[in-house]
């Protein structure tokens, strides 16, 4: 398993525009082999952000690599950009490859 996240610090008040965006646009994950599941996460609140973060989850780490190669990314990418600035600086990416997977008794 492999999971994919991006840090983002948002403009406080630019939060709910965030999420809208987020809500709102075409993925197109599903369409990708080895996809398991997306999660956006609002995180807390700093003086002048809220952090969130999108979590991905693929089968394995080549899986997400086909992903950021693929039409199907350069679709979920090619949004217009606002007429302000969401967040602060770039996203950080973040990836981790499990090494232990404890899950509940069905």
């Amino acid at each position: 398993m492999f999971i994919a996240m991006n840090r983002f610090k948002v403009y406080k008040d630019a939060a709910q525009d965030f999420e809208q965006v987020w809500l709102g646009r075409d993925s197109h994950l599903g369409e990708m082999p080895g996809f398991v599941e997306f999660h956006l996460l609002r995180g807390p609140e700093a003086e002048d952000h809220v952090l969130y973060a999108s979590h991905t989850v693929w089968s394995s780490k080549a899986d997400f690599e086909a992903w950021t190669r693929s039409e199907q990314f350069r679709k979920a990418h090619s949004r217009a950009p606002g007429t302000r600035p969401l967040y602060l600086g770039h996203p950080q990416f973040e990836g981790f490859e499990a090494i232990q997977t404890v899950a509940r008794d069905a």
